[in-house]
């Protein structure tokens, strides 16, 4: 069995050529080679409509599509940055999009994979923003505008959220245990992983006296990629650079 690969938070943009340039890397140096590829949010910065062919999106879709031929397969969940990604996208580049939260069979051991956003109940302005924002209404509206108002209303959205986020206690955003325990049992699994938070880190802890763990991914920077390698004997965190 081929090893799988999870990632997240990525942030991929124009503004960010070298982030860029690493993932390009890393889908024909690394990922080629695995089974599978989660990517669990955010890959892009913001992502305004599948008709967007602005840069970097069309040498991101070409590498993803080529990594899809060589064998390896691609499944993407929205972030709160890309909730736009459609259909179009997922045939450009050979991958299937996955619904958030999401159970998958992960080296013998059924986990629940998710972006993370969902989790931090304890920032209610946040989730009411979620809300309005992938409302049919709103996503209606946004789409019909030109590329090039969309382009600046996602800038404008980002620099709000800025700014918003400058202002929050750092306990707000993060996740909210309770929360954590509610989603592991719906799902019956005893591992969760997710992005969205940028605290990388393997939280160990007791769900109904049974061991869980809550791997949380870490966000790309210039020079340095993070991903989580799964296998049948293990699961481990690698960095590419």
């Amino acid at each position: 069995m081929s090893d799988t690969l999870i990632i997240s938070d990525l942030h991929l943009s124009q503004h960010r050529p070298d982030t860029v340039a690493l993932f390009l890397h890393f889908l024909r140096e690394r990922a080629c080679g695995a089974g599978e590829l989660y990517i669990l949010g955010d890959l892009f910065d913001a992502w305004i409509g599948d008709d967007n062919i602005l840069p970097p999106v069309p040498e991101v879709v070409q590498a993803l599509h080529q990594l899809t031929d060589s064998g390896c397969k691609l499944s993407v969940m929205h972030g709160n940055r890309d909730f736009l990604l459609g259909s179009d996208f997922a045939r450009a580049t050979g991958g299937k999009l996955l619904p958030d939260p999401f159970v998958a069979d992960l080296g013998g051991e059924t986990t629940l994979l998710m972006h993370g956003d969902l989790l931090c109940t304890d920032d209610l302005e946040y989730q009411q923003a979620r809300k309005l924002l992938r409302s049919p209404e709103f996503i209606r509206d946004f789409v019909s505008r030109t590329i090039e108002e969309r382009v600046q209303l996602a800038a404008e959205y980002r620099r709000r959220s800025g700014e918003v986020v400058s202002l929050k206690s750092a306990d707000i955003m993060d996740v909210n245990q309770q929360t954590v325990e509610r989603y592991m049992r719906e799902y019956q699994v005893r591992r969760l992983i997710h992005g969205h938070t940028h605290r990388p880190a393997l939280h160990e802890f007791q769900l109904d006296g049974t061991p869980a763990q809550r791997y949380v991914l870490e966000d790309w920077h210039e020079q340095t990629g993070s991903y989580l390698r799964v296998d049948n004997q293990s699961i481990r965190q690698e960095t590419f650079s």
